[in-house]
């Protein structure tokens, strides 16, 4: 199992000495690889329309462009792996998206995962000019666009939303193909998984409800002729749930229900600087042993 850390989008700041120091830090710190989350645009959520509905993120809430983030990443750090989790696909342009994580792949030494997923923002949708009503299906002939594009240097496609007549990315990225998760939790997602991704990426504490989704897409890739331990999970283990034992607790959870990779979430636990952040890593890591 690798431990991990995800990257404090909202509390990290603007600093660029300080992200460095920190992303320094946690590879020095021996974790294996950092996760990103996403978000191009918030909303202002302070209207009629829109005051009755959860918002998760909003326009005051601070996201770095993940794959911009990791070009800068991967020339200031050797060896920790960086993790989108999850870029939100289908808002973006498919070929671009290929070119650009090719780029950091290229860049870092073939260390990107691509974590991708549908999102739940209508507004960037729009903003981006992409339907948001029809992102699931999409994303399926988005997944085989970019694994071609990634280990053909000519791709001839015909789809029902990408038309590619003998083009190609150049360079093409270390990894052929670069690995790609998928994130989400509707059934419908799940059999996406076991049918297409490789692995499963999610970035919440562990619950019954989640082992009982990894074994339907253990189930799901049996019936698509896959092996299902070739379907990787990578859970989270949240540091404002608790302490300790409860880290402990769920490390074990996790390591139960075949978790390949694990990464550990500071977001949200009162800490005020990236200074506190990096304690905070280095404590985990130093009670669960690993």
């Amino acid at each position: 199992m690798q431990i991990g850390a995800i990257f404090p989008q909202t509390e990290i700041g603007t600093d660029p000495a300080a992200i460095r120091d920190y992303v320094q830090a946690v590879e020095a710190l021996g974790y294996a690889h950092l996760v990103a989350y996403d978000h191009v645009l918030g909303a202002n959520t302070d209207t009629p329309e829109r005051r009755d509905r959860r918002w998760p993120y909003t326009y005051q809430h601070q996201f770095h462009e993940p794959l911009v983030l990791f070009g800068y990443l991967a020339a200031i750090t050797q060896r920790i792996g960086l993790v989108t989790g999850i870029l939100i696909l289908p808002q973006r342009q498919t070929a671009l998206v290929a070119k650009q994580a090719a780029e950091v792949d290229v860049l870092s030494g073939g260390r990107l995962r691509l974590g991708v997923g549908l999102g739940w923002n209508e507004v960037e949708y729009e903003a981006l000019g992409e339907n948001f009503h029809n992102r699931g299906r999409r994303i399926e002939e988005q997944v085989t666009v970019l694994r071609a594009l990634w280990t053909q240097p000519l791709v001839t496609f015909h789809g029902r939303w990408h038309h590619i007549t003998d083009a190609g990315i150049n360079p093409l990225p270390v990894q052929r193909p670069i690995p790609i998760w998928i994130g989400g939790s509707d059934e419908r997602v799940l059999r996406r998984i076991a049918r297409m991704a490789d692995g499963w990426i999610l970035v919440g504490a562990p619950s019954p409800e989640t082992a009982e989704r990894m074994n339907r897409i253990r189930e799901y890739a049996r019936q698509e002729g896959r092996d299902p331990a070739t379907i990787g999970l990578e859970g989270a283990i949240v540091v404002r749930r608790g302490g300790p034992e409860q880290w402990r607790q769920d490390l074990e959870t996790w390591r139960s229900m075949g978790a390949t990779h694990v990464c550990v979430n500071t977001m949200g636990a009162g800490l005020r600087s990236p200074s506190e952040h990096i304690e905070t890593l280095r404590r985990v890591k130093q009670e669960l042993g690993v």
